[in-house]
């Protein structure tokens, strides 16, 4: 009896736990179900150029059905451009256990990469990833990190301007020394020219005060300034070009954003297509379970032209039928 009775109890007990274990698997998998997807995103800085990118980013994430706050949260965070604000909200995205995050800019990329080797990042544009040490390859990054290159097209764009001024024979470039990608740009865009013969002037900057004075120097000697993908000199883009325009200097800037601000023309890549690119690859690994360190670097090789002719007018600088009929038909005008 004392046997039955216990043997009673022990079924009784292991009832209890199945049904336990059944309820509580069950819930947790329900709420793994139903758990959405926590997106980061850390911009550098507020400018037009960054901006681009990450509506190119949000418009993509709606194109494939991803609505903030319903199946989606999208956490933004600008760091206004502080380093220590980049480290903040970077160790903050780790601690919040963000599915994806996307760094838009080098230094952003570079303080998700310091703040996790675990969580999927994206570049939401790096001019020279494997260069920079971000990734060890851009074919097989082998890591945490993928995304998109914002190198520009700098041949297409020294060609541009020749073809505007055929006379060119000296340029003047202009950047900001503490950006890498910047940095790198304006290396490649001197021996480019150097090698046909043109004469380059190379003037940096340490921040954005320091543009008024530097690039009323530069535009004083030479014929037109160009200007590589550099975040600080994107966001005084208004203040380089009316200072150019005072000694009748174009400024070719290798963004398309920055033509609007007072740039004569670019052959650059379009930075809402960055954010494009970049969204594209946060749906591969949120909806397709991708994994970084098996998804290429993209490099986006073919620039978009786009003239200013307001500028153009005040430099009396008159674009070649050329410039003008691809413009019509295949890029942009500002008139």
């Amino acid at each position: 009896m004392k046997h039955t009775k216990r043997l009673y109890g022990t079924l009784v007990v292991l009832f209890a736990f199945l049904i336990f274990a059944f309820f509580y698997v069950g819930h947790a998998e329900n709420s793994t179900k139903n758990k959405i997807p926590k997106v980061g995103v850390l911009q550098l800085l507020s400018h037009p150029a960054l901006d681009q990118i990450n509506k190119g980013l949000d418009d993509t994430l709606k194109k494939h059905g991803y609505v903030n706050g319903k199946n989606i949260q999208i956490i933004f965070q600008n760091a206004q451009g502080d380093q220590s604000n980049l480290r903040t909200i970077s160790k903050q995205f780790v601690q919040d256990n963000v599915d994806v995050a996307v760094g838009i800019a080098t230094p952003s990329v570079q303080s998700l990469k310091n703040a996790t080797s675990t969580t999927p990042i994206v570049m939401g544009a790096v001019t020279d990833p494997k260069g920079f040490g971000i990734v060890k390859d851009n074919q097989h990054p082998g890591g945490n990190i993928t995304g998109v290159s914002d190198q520009a097209p700098l041949a297409d764009q020294l060609k541009l301007m020749k073809q505007i001024m055929p006379d060119l024979h000296n340029i003047g470039i202009i950047y900001t020394s503490s950006d890498m990608s910047a940095t790198t740009e304006t290396k490649k865009m001197k021996k480019l020219a150097e090698a046909q013969g043109i004469k380059v002037s190379v003037s940096s900057i340490s921040n954005v005060n320091d543009l008024e004075q530097v690039s009323t120097s530069l535009s004083q000697h030479v014929q037109a300034i160009f200007v590589p993908t550099d975040n600080t000199i994107a966001s005084g883009m208004k203040l380089l070009s009316s200072i150019a325009a005072k000694q009748n200097v174009p400024v070719f800037p290798a963004a398309d954003t920055m033509v609007k601000d007072g740039g004569l023309a670019t052959l650059g890549l379009s930075q809402y297509e960055l954010g494009e690119k970049a969204g594209e690859d946060v749906v591969q690994i949120l909806k397709h379970g991708k994994k970084p360190a098996d998804m290429p670097i993209t490099f986006i090789k073919k620039g978009h032209l786009i003239i200013n002719e307001k500028m153009a007018r005040k430099l009396n600088i008159t674009f070649p039928d050329s410039v003008l009929k691809k413009a019509h038909t295949e890029g942009r005008i500002i008139k």
